[in-house]
């Protein structure tokens, strides 16, 4: 999958459109899904642009692992799930949706299924709340 500079990521890293901001650092953003599989659905997206993990660099891989342990970790205090999925997909095939290389935070409860992603746009009032939820959890940690 060749990187398309025009995707959703890659406007969202721009500025060119919104998000429902968890954390930020140089060179990598978590926000909320969207389209979320389940209440407190994160994507954790490096600002290196390349689509699929096999391009990404060493020093992005490791701030997005960074990223991705901080943000579960926040996302367990704030939300109490029972479990966590951390998801990534590479190429069409595999499901990937957008052609820049992100990561997906998802908690599991019990008996909760999953939602189908890309069918329902959240409420941007209830992805607020909950963000706000993982941010508290996040400063709370340094």
């Amino acid at each position: 999958m060749c990187y398309i500079n025009n995707n959703l990521f890659a406007k969202i890293l721009r500025g060119e459109l919104t998000c429902v901001k968890v954390a930020e650092t140089e060179n990598v953003l978590a926000f909320m899904d969207l389209m979320p599989e389940a209440d407190g659905h994160v994507l954790i997206v490096p600002k290196e642009a390349v689509s699929e993990i096999f391009d990404l660099s060493d020093a992005a891989g490791a701030a997005c692992f960074w990223m991705i342990r901080r943000v579960a970790t926040a996302m367990r205090a704030a939300l109490k799930p029972e479990g966590m999925m951390v998801v990534q997909f590479n190429g069409t095939v595999a499901g990937q949706t957008v052609p820049h290389v992100h990561f997906h935070v998802i908690p599991r409860r019990v008996g909760e299924k999953l939602k189908s992603h890309t069918r329902e746009i959240a409420e941007l009032k209830k992805l607020e709340v909950i963000a706000e939820l993982i941010r508290a959890q996040l400063k709370l940690s340094g």
